[in-house]
């Protein structure tokens, strides 16, 4: 089996599981957003600033692997016409319940990233991309492909771990236990640790692949910022483990 069906199957198992990026907004928090009251997260903690955000009304926004009833409905709500792209069908099965709740339309695809996206050139207007590029291997892929997609002058938002975290010991973050880059790929000894604690696969990416590939694609960065992961041990030391970055085509 492909690793990336691997870790589709594993985040359908944490959903089911109350994973917390899997549960969708309530009917409440939809009420919020029509009025005016809304954030959103691509990394743990940190909001994305306001500023950040375009005129949604009737703009084209993709949710890139953004499943889970979290981001799209907000989109939706202030006009946006969403389309959300994830593996999980969990992950999609959430956004389908809470649009149909609302009474909003949203296109939902079945995708693997890793492969060419099922989009013509220039059909968006904003990429929306929460932390995922720690599931598959090749970002540049990514990069190059939402580029592609974008129109001229459209935003590509993604929050991305910086890999720091995949030194530790996951037990305690403690111990200094792994070199990087972490790839399961090229290292059973690691894959074997990964299926036994049904962890998915996951990777660490460096700088160059997640913010000099942007710029290497063609992306022009606007803005960014640094989070935690939220809790644990790095997290009380204030050890930053999360990008966001904010860039145009």
């Amino acid at each position: 089996m492909k690793y990336t069906e691997i870790n589709a199957k594993t985040i359908d198992k944490w959903v089911d599981a109350g994973w917390e990026w899997g549960v969708p907004i309530t009917h409440e928090q939809y009420v919020d957003v029509l009025q005016g009251n809304w954030s959103m997260l691509l990394t743990p903690t940190v909001p994305v600033p306001k500023e950040w955000y375009p005129d949604l009304k009737g703009k084209r926004v993709l949710g890139l692997a953004s499943g889970g009833g979290q981001q799209m409905p907000i989109f939706a709500a202030l006009g946006a016409e969403c389309t959300l792209l994830d593996y999980s069908e969990r992950q999609i099965a959430s956004d389908l319940a809470v649009a149909a709740r609302e009474g909003y339309g949203i296109t939902t695809v079945r995708a693997d990233m890793t492969l060419a996206l099922p989009f013509a050139d220039d059909s968006f207007d904003l990429i929306f991309h929460p932390v995922s590029n720690c599931y598959i291997e090749d970002v540049l892929h990514v990069w190059r492909e939402c580029y592609r997609i974008l129109r001229a002058g459209g935003k590509l938002m993604a929050g991305m771990n910086n890999g720091f975290s995949y030194l530790f010991d996951e037990a305690d973050e403690k111990t200094i236990k792994y070199r990087l880059p972490f790839n399961p790929l090229q290292n059973r000894e690691l894959l074997a640790g990964l299926e036994a604690t049904d962890s998915g696969i996951q990777f660490s990416h460096t700088l160059d692949e997640q913010i000099r590939g942007q710029l290497k694609v063609g992306f022009k960065l606007l803005d960014l910022y640094e989070d935690t992961d939220g809790s644990g041990l790095l997290h009380d030391h204030g050890v930053p483990t999360f990008w966001a970055t904010l860039a145009v085509k």
